[in-house]
Formats: C-alpha cells, sequence, structure tokens
C-alpha cells in the first residue's frame, strides 16, 4: 500500500491516478434512467458505449460502473456531469479511507464494501465512491462484483417508493446495501469462530492458535474500517446540503444505529476470540495434565514393583527364597496382585 501511494508523491492536487489492481478485464457500466411512469435500463461497457449521458430534467440517472482503471472515461463522467478533480482523484484512489464530502453540486461518499473468504478466512475490501448530485447518482465500484443488483430490481418495479422519490434516496439505498452487507461478513466470521471453537474443544491443533490470532487480525481490520464508516453515517446525516429532503434524513439516520450496533457486535467477538485462545491454551494444560497423571500413577506402581525386584537383585547368599523351587512364580505373582490393587485404589479415588 505504502509504494502505491508514494506514486501520488509531487503529484498536483486533482491529478487522476489510478493506485490500485486491476480486476476487471472490462468495464461494465449499468445505466439507468427513470421517474414515476418510465425506465430506462441499460448494461454497457468501456469498449462499446458511445458516450455519457448528459442529466435529463425530470429524471433520475443512475450510472453505476465497475472497475477504475479507465482513466478516459472516469475523466469524461467528471465532465459531463461537472465533478471536481479532487472527486475523480479519489475515486481511482483505492487507498484512501471512507468519509464525506460536500461539494456545491452534490455530496461525494467514499465508503468501503466488505467480504469474507470463507476458505481463506480473510477480509476482501472493495473501494466503492457515491456522487449524489441533482437529478443523478454515480456509483464507482473496484471490482466486477455487483453490489448493487437488487437496488436495479426494485426500480424496476414501477409501484415501490424508489420510483417516486429523488437522487437523495436511491444514495442513501447504495449505502443502506453496503452497510447491511457487513452483517453477512460478522456471520460468517461469527460461523469461523465457531468452527475454531469445536476444533478446540475435539482435538485442539497446533495451528489453532494461529488461526485464532489471524482472525483477530481480521476483527481489528474490520473495526478499522468501521469507525471511518460510522463518521460517514453521522456526517450524511448531519448534512444541510440542498440535495437531502428531510424524509430521506429519516432513513439516513438509521444509518447510524445499523453501524453502531456491527461495531459492538465486532467488540464482542474480539472478546469471543481471546476467550478462544484462553481456551486453547486451557485445553492444552488439561490435556498435558492428564499424561503427566498417567505417567505419575504409572511411576507410583512400578515404585513398590521396582522394590521388590531391587531386593532380589542383591548378590546376597542369605536369601532363602532365592533357592525355593517356587519362589519366583510367588514374587511375580505377588508383584502383579500389588500392581491389581493399586489400580483399584486409584480408580477408587477417582484418580484415573
Amino acid at each position: 500500500m505504502a509504494q502505491k501511494k508514494s506514486r501520488r508523491v509531487g503529484m498536483a492536487p486533482g491529478s487522476v491516478l489510478f493506485t490500485g489492481r486491476r480486476k476487471v478485464e472490462k468495464i461494465i457500466i449499468h445505466y439507468l434512467s427513470y421517474n414515476a411512469t418510465e425506465l430506462t435500463n441499460q448494461t454497457l461497457d468501456n469498449l462499446t458505449m458511445n458516450g455519457v449521458y448528459s442529466p435529463v430534467p425530470g429524471y433520475i440517472q443512475w450510472y453505476d460502473i465497475r472497475g477504475l482503471h479507465d482513466l478516459e472515461l472516469i475523466h469524461e463522467i467528471g465532465r459531463v456531469f461537472e465533478l471536481h478533480p479532487l472527486i475523480l482523484e479519489d475515486v481511482v484512489n483505492v487507498h484512501e479511507r471512507p468519509k464525506l464530502d460536500e461539494y456545491d453540486n452534490g455530496v461525494f461518499i467514499q465508503i468501503k464494501s466488505m467480504t469474507f473468504d470463507k476458505n481463506t478466512c480473510c477480509l476482501q475490501t472493495e473501494h466503492v465512491s457515491i456522487f449524489l448530485g441533482d437529478g443523478f447518482v454515480l456509483s464507482f465500484q473496484e471490482d466486477e462484483h455487483d453490489l448493487f443488483h437488487k437496488v436495479r430490481e426494485r426500480i424496476a418495479n414501477p409501484k415501490g417508493r424508489y420510483r417516486k422519490r429523488k437522487s437523495d434516496y436511491l444514495a442513501y439505498t447504495l449505502v443502506d446495501v453496503i452497510i447491511m452487507n457487513l452483517y453477512d461478513v460478522l456471520e460468517q466470521m461469527e460461523a469461523a469462530i465457531q468452527v475454531l471453537e469445536d476444533e478446540i474443544l475435539r482435538t485442539p491443533k497446533v495451528g489453532i492458535k494461529e488461526q485464532i490470532h489471524h482472525l483477530k487480525q481480521e476483527m481489528l481490520l474490520l473495526r478499522r474500517q468501521l469507525i471511518p464508516i460510522r463518521e460517514v453515517c453521522n456526517r450524511f446525516y448531519e448534512s444541510e446540503h440542498e440535495l437531502i429532503e428531510d424524509s430521506t434524513s429519516f432513513f439516513i439516520r438509521d444509518l447510524n444505529g445499523h453501524i453502531t450496533l456491527l461495531i459492538e457486535s465486532v467488540e464482542t467477538y474480539r472478546d469471543m476470540l481471546h476467550g478462544l485462545q484462553d481456551l486453547y491454551h486451557s485445553v492444552l494444560s488439561f490435556q498435558t495434565n492428564k499424561v503427566i497423571q498417567v505417567l505419575t500413577i504409572v511411576s507410583t506402581i512400578f515404585i513398590p514393583l521396582t522394590f521388590i525386584v531391587g531386593i532380589y537383585g542383591m548378590n546376597f547368599d542369605n536369601l532363602p527364597e532365592l533357592h525355593y523351587k517356587y519362589g519366583y512364580f510367588i514374587v511375580m505373582g505377588f508383584m502383579f496382585l500389588l500392581a491389581i490393587l493399586m489400580l483399584y485404589y486409584f480408580k477408587r479415588k477417582k484418580w484415573l
């Protein structure tokens, strides 16, 4: 990340430089134009599209761009919708932290979307930018995963609330989708924690300690992303920009409750991971104690047997039993009986 950021050193503010890794071959562009009675829905790409449509009075336009490496397309969108150069700079700078900036012609929201890989137990972050303008919304996604397909399905319903509301409600919905997806991330991480707990109670392995540490690091990463997202939600709710209507602010307020709950859940899961670490050490200590207990009992049984063998192993002539015909069998039988009696005694004491 530091290497990517260093590429911007010495460049003028507002310089558009893609700092991420190219994740798509061609940029996919979903274009929607709608009002209460009409809807236009097109799927385009940066190789075949003829141009960017200008805002049309009486319609809500939504450009959803998936892929950020085509700087010519980014510049064209900025020109058509009169975006500030700093907005274009932030759109392609994938290492920027979540934030909200207000401009005369709109509100710019930068946020992180996250997914959890069950196989590697790693968080994947995606840079998402949203610009709310007068009669239009622009959304920029880093990779080809379509975050907002359900939103398009709702807009296609002519009886839904989307068709009757303005662009501020659409922008709120996009932020809400990203935040609600974080609940799925937490559920998957909780499932991974439960799997680790079951493995610890069943057969703790050496690698589990590293897995717990890895999940703790991922939880820390998630928390570091949620804190600035909470700031974005607070600023979104407190914004007095003319494009944000009071009726939409009521919905935006709900985002604060969701993000607060998510942060509290992360803290809970971090405590659970600390508890798992303690449980892991406790189970290992218990298993070690069981082994030591068994070895101690075995040693205790053999102490009197070794004593008996030691007596008859001494090189004295005056040991009458040495010359007795059945002396060996008597001694061996006595040693065997003594071992059985000691095991019975340990069992009654519940030491075994």
